[in-house]
């Protein structure tokens, strides 16, 4: 028998934001279709109407988008499986639902929400299964003349799976093992609501997941509880031969390590949970993204990637190339991860160190911009060059650097106190002298002439190099002195230095 191509899917609902651990769950599908040569179909799961948000499928594709996972078909990519939006696929659905009240593995129940909390409140634990489904008011329990009736009056039913009781279910999973759940614990699920003419979540992706010829399901540890029934599914139709592998992926937990990662979370530690801000229509409320934030998209993929898997070595940064030869499921955890924000700031700085200069020079112009400051292109990137090693975030290079633009009109009080000498003013004039003199501008130079001239005049190199620095700076930091003066120039650190001698006296 041919060996299946494989066919993986990414399926959210549009009911807002997406949250990180939804993107990590579609980069490892992404990493393992395109290592086994198959295909990643984009799905959107919008049986719950109730819950859609305006706006939020847009936003899942924009974020995909700029993180650099690509889909082969689906919504917006088109396909030959589709329509790819289940609320599209209607027609499709009701035909499986008439097959499985047919053949008796499903069946209509008439209970009303009422209804149900009252015997919840009866019953301790209440479950509509095989114990208590008799003494409901279903198409099993009422005679088919009763049942004719309700629906002759338009009677708003679902259609519940029928699942017979104390059978051991057997699911096969690449992460975990072999899973066995005895189908005693598991309830009717409703399959199927006449309310709005949609199936819920279980039938409509076992469905889907057939017809779309979905070879493998990769998916969170939050739908493990559902696989057993998605099995017993797979048997109801008559397809365990087309049953795809199922691989429950680790929850992504709070950073201390307790519970499942939240907005809640990062809205306390001050770290986004979001791909990309999220504007809540019906809120009015701003969640932070990581583009927003700062971040590059490659070290949220590669930081994303090591959450609950790694290479087999102590290999950290991985290209999208890279983590597509080196990914498998065997690598993958089954105990959550913790979600370890201060480490997707390191890979941001890293990220950041091994960029090109220009490219991190290109996203540092807009920031210029907004501090109204035009410069040549070329200094910008020098500046980038001496500087970027010095923050996790493009946006922090203002503040690392913003002097190597905009001179310095007040001096910082504490490094005055403690660099500008009694005799700082009358030693800047003469370095102004020597500077005037210097014709070689170059780093070298000026600082073959100015250590010479220093070493001549017995000067305490300290003493004078700070004072030099805080002309030019306003403070105390900055690269190397002579890398500060040479992009500069002659003229604009003579301006300086004459500045800061007016002013501190």
């Amino acid at each position: 028998m041919a060996e299946r191509k494989v066919r993986v899917r990414f399926a959210p609902s549009p009911t807002g934001a997406l949250h990180i651990g939804g993107v990590r769950t579609a980069l490892y599908n992404y990493l393992f279709a395109r290592q086994h040569g198959g295909d990643l179909i984009f799905r959107i799961e919008d049986t719950d109407s109730n819950r859609f948000v305006p706006g939020a499928e847009e936003y899942i594709l924009e974020s995909f988008k700029w993180l650099g996972i690509e889909f082969d078909e689906g919504v917006s990519f088109g396909g030959e499986y589709g329509p790819y939006r289940q609320s599209e696929r209607r027609e499709i659905y009701k035909k499986y639902v008439g097959g499985l009240l047919k053949s008796g593995k499903a069946y209509i129940a008439f209970d009303t929400p009422d209804e149900l909390n009252a015997k919840r409140e009866e019953v301790s634990n209440f479950q509509y299964d095989a114990s208590t489904r008799m003494q409901m008011r279903n198409s099993l329990s009422l005679s088919p003349k009763e049942v004719d009736g309700l629906l002759a009056e338009g009677k708003q039913y679902v259609v519940r799976f029928k699942i017979e009781p104390n059978e051991d279910i057997h699911v096969n999973d690449l992460i975990r093992g072999e899973v066995v759940i005895n189908s005693s614990i598991l309830d009717d699920k409703v399959l199927y609501k006449s309310a709005d003419e949609l199936p819920t979540y279980h039938l409509a992706n076992i469905v889907d997941d057939h017809l779309m010829e979905i070879s493998h399901v990769i998916r969170g540890e939050e739908w493990l509880p559902s696989a057993p029934l998605h099995v017993l599914l797979y048997r109801a139709f008559g397809w365990e031969d087309s049953m795809p592998a199922f691989a429950h992926l680790p929850l992504l937990l709070k950073p201390e390590g307790n519970g499942k990662l939240s907005k809640r979370d990062g809205d306390r530690l001050g770290f986004p949970v979001f791909p990309l801000e999220w504007h809540d229509p019906k809120t009015g409320e701003v969640s932070s993204g990581y583009r927003e934030a700062g971040y590059l998209p490659e070290a949220v993929i590669n930081f994303l990637a090591l959450l609950g898997w790694n290479p087999g070595n102590d290999q950290e940064i991985m290209s999208m190339d890279e983590l597509i030869k080196l990914f498998s499921l065997a690598h993958c955890s089954k105990s959550g991860a913790k979600f370890d924000y201060k480490k997707g700031i390191w890979f941001n700085h890293e990220y950041i160190m091994m960029k090109p200069d220009e490219e991190i020079a290109k996203l540092f112009l807009p920031i210029l911009g907004e501090h109204g400051v035009e410069a040549p292109f070329d200094k910008v990137v020098t500046v980038v060059g001496m500087m970027k090693n010095r923050v996790s975030f493009v946006y922090e290079l203002w503040d690392a650097c913003s002097f190597f633009f905009i001179a310095p009109t007040e001096y910082d009080e504490k490094t005055v106190k403690k660099r500008w000498k009694e005799d700082s003013a009358s030693c800047m004039a003469e370095l102004m002298e020597v500077l005037e003199d210097i014709s070689d501008f170059s780093i070298e130079n000026q600082e073959k002439v100015v250590m010479d001239w220093i070493a001549a005049k017995g000067y305490h190199t300290g003493n004078i190099m700070n004072a030099f620095r805080l002309a030019l700076v306003g403070e105390g930091k900055g690269p190397h002195m002579f890398d500060i003066s040479w992009v500069l120039g002659k003229e604009e650190t003579l301006a300086r230095v004459k500045r800061a001698i007016d002013v501190l006296k």
